[in-house]
């Protein structure tokens, strides 16, 4: 019976770089039953970087990515030989099982996040992570925005106020009103990322009696991320 599985048989280009894209399903009306703090909850965000770092940890990609409730993964060794939909159900699956463990809370309804798959090349990397981190200082803008708002007016009316209202409006705004975006803290704006980094160690070899320097790698989650660049992305091993 294994030929009527469908997809069974797909697989990823060879040899090719891919992001792994989670996004937690229904994660509005998750936040409204955990009652989370508006317009960020760090308490939340702690338990999405516990989950990165697991993720991290068991999947080992190059560079891993998340505000809100989406992460990406970029990996150049891809599990399950490539299978796509062994990627699209275990990394999912396990993020959601990581996220029950690391948020010590009584859920009304199991938290899920759904994947997709995307191959890519070098030369897009940085216009990926760049898309994702435009669209991490949107999240954050309306996000403040609708928190002001729903302070003056209904939940409805706020809704309503908010799209008609452009991006640079909404932080002229904020700040107006005494909100400066530029002062919040960076992961709000910019998102959170998790890769590798080298550290000095000061030894001495006895074989050869004298001070030696190495360097060993560790697994860093960065909070204060800069705007991506080609040289931020080549530093970290994303691209060549």
């Amino acid at each position: 019976m294994k030929e009527y599985e469908v997809y069974s048989s797909l697989k990823v280009p060879k040899n090719s770089k891919i992001i792994v894209r989670l996004d937690g399903r229904a994660f509005h009306k998750l936040s409204s039953d955990l009652d989370l703090e508006k317009p960020y909850d760090r308490t939340f965000y702690e338990a999405i970087v516990k989950v990165c770092e697991d993720l991290f940890s068991e999947f080992s990609p190059i560079f891993l990515y998340a505000f809100s409730d989406e992460i990406s993964l970029l990996l150049d060794n891809v599990p399950f030989d490539g299978r796509v939909e062994k990627i699209n159900s275990v990394v999912p699956s396990f993020a959601s099982a990581s996220f029950v463990m690391n948020y010590d809370v009584d859920f009304r309804k199991p938290p899920s996040f759904d994947s997709r798959i995307i191959p890519i090349n070098d030369e897009d990397v940085l216009k990926y992570f760049k898309w994702r981190q435009d669209e991490a200082w949107r999240n954050c803008v309306n996000s403040y925005g609708i928190s002001y708002l729903k302070t003056k007016y209904s939940n409805n009316e706020a809704n309503d106020k908010i799209k008609g209202m452009k991006l640079n409006e909404i932080h002229e705004l904020l700040f107006q009103n005494g909100i400066n975006l530029n002062d919040i803290e960076t992961y709000k704006k910019r998102g959170i990322g998790i890769y590798r980094k080298d550290k000095k160690v000061e030894g001495f070899n006895k074989k050869e009696k004298k001070n030696q320097t190495s360097y060993r790698s560790y697994v860093y989650t960065d909070w204060e991320l800069p705007i991506f660049s080609e040289d931020f992305l080549k530093d970290i091993g994303a691209i060549k």
